[in-house]
């Protein structure tokens, strides 16, 4: 059941967002005369500088995970965190409603060393901490843009999106400090209890084995490492998105380029369509919007084709790094298909090969 619901908010979002970008005829064709416009002679050196930085990007965003692990006692290869995070990273592309997720900690869990929630913490705690850095930056980059005639929408999601991943923050705090009274004082608000105290303590169980996995927060040195390496993923991720602007002949600020990346962040924490479809061009539109005349329709086709050809190179690369690793000796495909099954039977499952 909760797999059919999570499928369907995904083919919902799809269906909405595609029907948000989906251009009419009369933008039809300026999007064709854009793209026959575009000089690939021209465009390939900006092409060549996105794919480099896309991969700074990539190395970065897998190998900070190590620095979250570590604190668990966990100490991957280079080799297998390359591939598992690339597989990882391939799945949240392809899979629904974030489902993906799940893909990276199922793949190192050990049977009688890592329990599947502890790897799990570490991914939460990678994307609380991602949120909090995107947040901050989409707050203040909209705070800036603020004026009478600003979007109705742009201050609300500034400061919902920062809220978000403040209260996660204050949850991380009290989790550490206070475990069992935080998650006891959870599962009591989420009235579970009153369903089935079976349920209520089972899951009191597997949040307690999450919170392990928040360990890196209590070790200085490895949560600054990771901190700098995030800050580096973000940062040639930012670059990447203005590089790949300017090939386009758009005229994009910096940040401008960062903004839409943080919007384009924030947007795909939603119930994600399958690849991404649809959800990743309306809110890089969204984001371009904010600092393009997309009132023009030479501007708005430019920028739609940009929107589609970021997306397509984004999909084409993880999809890519993903069949690689998966041809490798660091993971096997029988791995893969086993990590569909984290939460059922955790127990009885464990790595078939060393971390």
């Amino acid at each position: 059941m909760k797999l059919a619901i999570n499928i369907l908010l995904s083919l919902i979002m799809l269906a909405i967002c595609v029907w948000l970008v989906w251009p009419d005829a009369e933008q039809q064709k300026h999007i064709e005369q854009a793209a026959r416009a575009l000089n690939f002679a021209d465009f390939a050196p900006y092409l060549v500088g996105h794919l480099a930085l896309v991969g700074v990007t990539h190395f970065c965003r897998a190998w900070r995970w190590n620095n979250l692990l570590h604190p668990i006692g966990v100490w991957l290869s280079p080799g297998r965190l390359l591939a598992t995070s690339s597989v990882g990273f391939m799945a949240i592309l392809a899979l629904p409603a974030r489902l993906g997720e799940f893909v990276r900690p199922a793949l190192i869990r050990k049977k009688g060393e890592i329990s599947a929630a502890a790897a799990l913490g570490t991914i939460a705690i990678e994307r609380i901490i991602d949120g909090l850095l995107v947040s901050l930056f989409v707050f203040g980059a909209l705070f800036a843009l603020r004026a009478p005639g600003s979007p109705t929408w742009m201050m609300p999601t500034a400061y919902a999106a920062l809220g978000i991943f403040s209260v996660a923050l204050v949850f991380l705090a009290f989790a550490l400090r206070w475990p069992k009274k935080t998650v006891h004082f959870w599962v009591d608000l989420s009235m579970i209890r009153f369903v089935s105290e079976r349920v209520a303590g089972k899951l009191e169980e597997k949040l307690l084995e999450l919170i392990s996995g928040f360990l890196v927060l209590k070790d200085k040195r490895n949560l600054i490492i990771f901190t700098l390496w995030s800050i580096t993923y973000w940062g040639a991720n930012g670059m990447s998105l203005w590089l790949l602007a300017r090939g386009f002949g758009l005229d994009l600020s910096v940040l401008g380029a960062f903004a839409t990346m943080g919007l384009v962040a924030v947007g795909i924490t939603l119930p994600n369509s399958p690849g991404l479809v649809g959800q990743y061009q309306y809110f890089t539109l969204l984001g371009l919007g904010l600092y393009l005349d997309l009132g023009n329709e030479e501007i708005k086709a430019s920028a739609f084709v940009f929107a589609v050809a970021l997306h397509g190179i984004q999909v084409i690369w993880y999809l890519s790094m993903g069949a690689i690793a998966m041809s490798s000796k660091h993971v096997t495909f029988a791995e893969v298909a086993a990590a569909r099954s984290l939460g059922e039977n955790e127990d009885d499952a464990s790595s078939t090969q060393p971390a």
